[in-house]
């Protein structure tokens, strides 16, 4: 008779530290409503930011204190106030550099989507696309949460506005790779 032995569960990546950040940022930006502007946070390791600012503990929820005493890769996200003007996205991260003890940082970016075949008959024109893509009634309204940390790991979230709820949020660690590389220049 051959022993039995166990076969280790999976590991579920969205249980991951970068994973929950990046829900839980998604989230929170939802709740204020759709048409917002870019959003951009750090994330620092919650035990490492204890360690050198004790005071912190007396800010956070004391749920957060817990999940950072139970796992010490736990991440708080710090939303960023005051950030350099520019006219897009690219420009704007372009524009960031965080300091070593900043762990990773996220974005959320709101964005307009249509179907390849669609896209594929915009007008060359700029202003006619953008007249066109805003009436094409196969577009998709979606936000974007994406995350990174300085080992490499991402994590996105994407809620469309149509299904518009927190059970609908689709999530995977490479869905929005273009926004992934440029989060992770920031980092450099």
């Amino acid at each position: 008779m051959l022993p039995v032995t166990e076969t280790p569960a999976p590991t579920d990546p969205t249980a991951t530290p970068l994973a929950q950040a990046v829900v839980e940022i998604e989230r929170h930006v939802a709740t204020g409503g759709w048409d917002g502007p870019v959003r951009v946070f750090a994330l620092v390791r919650t035990a490492s930011a204890l360690e050198a600012e004790p005071a912190l503990a007396q800010q956070l929820p004391p749920e957060v204190l817990a999940a950072a005493q139970a796992d010490p890769g736990h991440l708080t996200s710090v939303e960023q106030e005051g950030l350099p003007a520019s006219e897009d996205l690219e420009g704007l991260l372009g524009a960031i550099a965080w300091p070593e003890t900043v762990d990773g940082a996220a974005v959320t970016v709101e964005r307009v989507v249509l179907p390849p075949e669609a896209e594929d008959a915009l007008p060359d024109d700029p202003e006619e696309a953008v007249a066109a893509l805003m009436s094409h009634p196969d577009r998709q309204d979606v936000r974007l949460a994406v995350g990174v940390l300085r080992d490499g790991s991402s994590w996105c979230a994407i809620r469309q506005r149509a299904l518009d709820a927190d059970q609908a949020v689709g999530q995977g660690p490479d869905a929005v790779p273009g926004l992934i590389e440029a989060l992770r220049a920031t980092l450099a």
